[in-house]
């Protein structure tokens, strides 16, 4: 991962995989940032990042929440998707990242807010940065919990303590739903501009569904982004080689909802061989009929699309774009396909309920 010095919003930020792109982004890199120097960290493939969000009144900590991104670390936190409670670390990774939590707070002597992210990746937690402050995430957290901590930790920074508010514990009480923080993006409004995500934010603004499991919190989310999610119809899948092996759940789960893939070469080959019914289409590149023939036709209600490096992201742009304008549902992660599965799924074995915010926590009228 490289960015330069002193940016917002991971600006100018990418993640580098070979010599080439490494020559590429220091010829464009020091437009941004000039004479400071440009900073390289080690990338985690795969890794699942955590934000977490405490109060801290000098003696006692609050975790307020532990959310779990959707896509994975090297999307940039404003643009991931996210869930609390967590939807699939381990009770012991959640307890391990509570403790560490606590015990920074403690060390950094932190009265107010703070904000933390993690990478975990089998199995170990890593701390990627941890701020004394409060982060985007603080509205989620107040709204999803129904604990007022921007207002406890103004309070608690002004010489109250955390007993006074009842929250002493060391965190929020256990949930009875899940709240699912989705980002929402600007792409229809700036034509050119690719919709795959990465460290630099793309990202305008956020929504949030909450509901009595995740795949139903998802969905919310997505209707709630604008995103009308198919309950049938073709699904286009082509991902790069080191996902292959992650889509075939998604894929299974797909067809067994009754959806038909279709695929470019390489996926379709792929999934073939691992007894999968798939259809194959030609890239724009290999001439009509072309994935892009097929958007504009109507053919496809849903394109799963994960690629990386400079040449096979311009070649593959056209497609995410034609599926933007067209109004059609697009992943660019395999952590976002698999979500959008669950979310599917939930539906079709139910119709979604609105309910009021309120109405989550006991006590509610």
């Amino acid at each position: 991962v490289i960015r330069p010095s002193y940016v917002l919003g991971g600006r100018a930020m990418e993640i580098v995989h070979d010599l080439e792109g490494l020559r590429r982004y220091m010829t464009n890199a020091v437009k941004v940032s000039g004479k400071n120097p440009v900073l390289i960290d080690s990338y985690l493939r795969d890794a699942i990042e955590v934000d977490v969000d405490a109060l801290c009144d000098g003696t006692q900590v609050y975790v307020a929440g532990i959310m779990e991104h959707i896509e994975e670390a090297g999307i940039h936190s404003g643009d991931s998707a996210c869930s609390l409670p967590p939807y699939s670390l381990r009770d012991d990774v959640i307890a391990e990242i509570r403790r560490q939590t606590e015990a920074m707070a403690h060390a950094l002597g932190v009265v107010g807010l703070m904000n933390v992210q993690y990478a975990v990746k089998d199995g170990d937690i890593y701390v990627l940065e941890v701020n004394p402050r409060a982060s985007r995430t603080v509205p989620f957290v107040a709204k999803a919990t129904g604990i007022p901590i921007a207002k406890i930790a103004a309070r608690i920074m002004a010489g109250e303590k955390l007993a006074n508010f009842g929250i002493d514990q060391p965190g929020p009480p256990k949930l009875d739903h899940v709240a699912v923080k989705e980002a929402v993006f600007p792409f229809a409004r700036f034509p050119g501009v690719d919709v795959v995500l990465g460290p630099e934010m793309k990202s305008t603004g956020e929504v949030m569904g909450l509901d009595r499991d995740f795949g139903r919190a998802f969905a919310k989310s997505q209707l709630g982004a604008g995103v009308d999610l198919p309950d049938s119809g073709t699904v286009f899948v082509s991902v790069r080689d080191h996902d292959k092996q992650a889509i075939l759940g998604p894929a299974r789960d797909l067809l067994g909802m009754g959806f038909r893939l279709i695929a470019t070469r390489g996926t379709a080959d792929f999934l073939s061989e691992q007894g999968l019914t798939v259809d194959r289409v030609n890239k724009v590149l290999e001439g009509s009929p072309h994935i892009v023939d097929a958007i504009i036709d109507g053919e496809v209600q849903m394109v799963v699309n994960t690629t990386e490096g400079a040449k096979s992201i311009e070649d593959s742009f056209s497609l995410r774009r034609t599926a933007l304008t067209s109004g059609i549902p697009y992943y660019t992660t395999i952590a976002g396909a698999r979500a959008t599965v669950r979310a599917i799924q939930a539906m079709k074995n139910g119709s979604l309920e609105v309910a009021s915010l309120q109405s989550y926590f006991k006590g509610a009228e």
